[in-house]
Formats: structure tokens, sequence, C-alpha cells
């Protein structure tokens, strides 16, 4: 069952424009190693549940993964050889935005050189460039709050 939203608001809504940086979505929130976009597209769900069974194979039982972006945008296509015209076609596959600067997916509670191992064979999967980010450890020795 590849991702996809159980429901939609409607069937074959437009695409609209991707442009910019992200805004949101953009530090680590859940676990302590991730990805991060380093160009704006689309990213499918096939790409996505690639990375996520490659990291999950790499970690052996071990950590935690969290998806941070999910597929719930329909991409429609027309069959092969059909003219112009006969309105739009029909949903063939499920994609999630992704802006620069937004994290894909993370990584928690397993070893550095594992985690970081795990994301770079995860993101020859993921058709955008991405970087390895890594959450910034407090530093200071005081009672400061």
């Amino acid at each position: 069952m590849p991702l996809q939203p159980k429901r939609t608001k409607y069937r074959k809504p437009h695409l609209g424009w991707l442009r910019g940086k992200a805004t949101k979505g953009t530090t680590l929130a859940f676990g302590e190693y991730g990805l991060r976009a380093l160009e704006t597209g689309w990213l499918s769900a096939k790409a996505l549940e690639a990375a996520r069974v490659t990291i999950s194979r790499h970690l052996h039982k071990g950590g935690k993964i969290y998806l941070r972006l999910f597929p719930d945008r329909v991409v429609t296509k027309k069959p092969a050889e059909t003219r112009m015209g006969g309105g739009k076609g029909s949903p063939e596959e499920w994609m999630a935005p992704v802006k620069r600067g937004r994290i894909i997916l993370e990584i928690g509670q397993i070893d550095r050189d594992t985690a970081l191992e795990a994301l770079r064979i995860a993101s020859y999967k993921l058709p955008l460039k991405v970087q390895t980010v890594e959450k910034a450890e407090k530093v200071g020795g005081g009672d400061t709050p």
C-alpha cells in the first residue's frame, strides 16, 4: 500500500506554483539526524517509500524514523497516444511538494555513524539534492535558562 491520503477534498486539484524557500519544517523536531532538501521540487510517494525502506533495512530494527512529508497531491496523466482535449487525465500518482530548506525525514535513538550512513544511502533514492543535518547540542556550563 503506497503512501496516499484516505480522502481528499478534490479529486483532481490544480498543482499551483512551487517556488522559494520553505518557512515551516526547516529544523529538526523529532530525531537527532535528518535530510534537508537543497532544491525545490516534487517528491513522489515511491521515492519517499524507497528512502524509508532503505533506512529501516540499514538500522536493523533499531532507531526511529520520522517522515516529515506526506504525498497528498495527486498528479494526473493522460494515456499515451491520446489526442488533445477530452478533459483532464486520470489520477496516476501521489506527490509531495518540497521547497528548498525543508526537512524530509529524521532519524533518532541511534548512534551517529549508523544514522549518517543510513541517511547517505537513502539520499541516493531521492530525486532532489539533499544534505545531512544534525541537531545542535546545547553548549553551556551554567544554570542559565
